[in-house]
């Protein structure tokens, strides 16, 4: 090779490399330029659920609202609750880990004492207090029976969050409280009062199975299959459409029996007052639990908040498809009180951790 054709190859082959290295930062560049729009997109609906989830107090009544003031409406979107739902509980799911399930699972105390307080003792009291007040009617006693059979809320894993409870206990309950809810939910209200009620607890059970069990199947899966990376990318998104999920399931649920519902009427009222204290009492019964089996601060957070919120978009949505219209006004009137008092409870029974505090193993 003569010493032209070396020197005009190495220049070619320098002329190449530049080539190669400005194609190369106009693609960094503009990766770099693409990837901040999408974080951008990201941070902003990011930021929104942020902001919506403290105005969740706000939001479940707006459903109630809108519903009563505009039932003409709200009525149309009744045969997609289901769906709705489905896509809610989805959304919910994502967040659920096999792992996080095995590590809490391998130490049952803080289980057995969550389904001891949450479908033993809050059901039993709420026939009890039901039929003290309202015993000449029994839809509405079913009503309040149906409402704290329920499965707990998944929205109680943003208040244990908040508090700094133990989250992994907080999913854990989660899960096995909406797969077993097709079971808990149409035996518990079957056991204790089915016999003055007319209802059909096998399409109960496939409808909370087709609302809650599925999706949540599917979300963990979906979880589990990609190491995390689907709710990564679709979290932040999927959290607003179910926000709005919320809202449009309550205002549905709450269409049919706006017509018939009369602020003026006592009864509503002295319903109302009872699923404050109802809703109240669920969140003290768990604080006590807790503290009887010597819960570390964070799993006694996860407890009261798992024992005191229920699903009660849920609940309402089997209570309007499987029940006498009386039997839905508890869990629509839940709906008003239960983020409120969610907060006010916290307040009062949770201890406040800072960032740093050692969660202590313990039951």
């Amino acid at each position: 090779m003569s010493l032209d054709v070396a020197i005009e190859k190495s220049k070619m082959s320098r002329a190449t490399a530049g080539q190669g290295l400005v194609l190369h930062i106009l693609d960094d560049h503009w990766y770099g330029r693409n990837k901040g729009m999408f974080l951008s997109t990201k941070d902003k609906a990011l930021a929104v659920n942020k902001r919506l989830e403290q105005l969740m107090p706000l939001l479940t009544p707006l459903g109630i609202v809108l519903g009563f003031f505009l039932p003409f409406v709200f009525i149309h979107l009744r045969p997609l609750v289901p769906w709705l739902f489905g896509l809610l509980t989805l959304a919910g799911a994502l967040r659920l880990r096999i792992a996080e399930f095995g590590n809490t699972i391998s130490k049952p105390l803080p289980v057995l004492a969550f389904f001891l307080s949450s479908h033993v003792i809050m059901p039993l009291c709420a026939l009890f207090a039901s039929s003290l007040f309202f015993g000449d009617d029994p839809d509405t006693v079913a009503g309040y029976i149906l409402l704290f059979a329920g499965p707990t809320a998944v929205s109680g894993f943003i208040w244990v969050s908040i508090f700094r409870g133990d989250r992994a206990l907080s999913l854990t309950l989660i899960l096995l409280a909406t797969l077993l809810s097709p079971l808990v939910v149409p035996g518990t209200v079957s056991i204790l009062i089915g016999a003055k009620v007319s209802m059909n607890m096998g399409s109960i059970a496939v409808s909370l199975v087709l609302m809650v069990v599925i999706p949540t199947i599917i979300g963990v899966t979906l979880n589990e299959v990609s190491r995390g990376q689907v709710p990564a990318l679709i979290c932040p998104y999927l959290d607003l459409v179910s926000k709005a999920c919320i809202v449009l399931v309550i205002a549905a649920n709450t269409s049919p029996v706006a017509s018939r519902v009369r602020f003026n009427d006592s009864k509503i009222w002295k319903l109302a007052a009872l699923c404050v204290l109802l809703s109240a009492g669920g969140f003290l019964i768990s604080k006590f639990v807790a503290i009887a089996i010597r819960c570390s601060p964070a799993k006694s957070a996860s407890l009261v908040f798992s024992g005191g919120m229920r699903n009660i978009s849920a609940v309402t949505t089997i209570a309007i498809g499987f029940f006498p219209e009386a039997a839905a006004l508890p869990a629509l009137l839940g709906i008003l009180f239960q983020q409120s008092i969610s907060a006010l409870m916290g307040k009062l029974l949770i201890r406040p951790l800072g960032p740093c505090t050692e969660i202590k193993k313990d039951h």
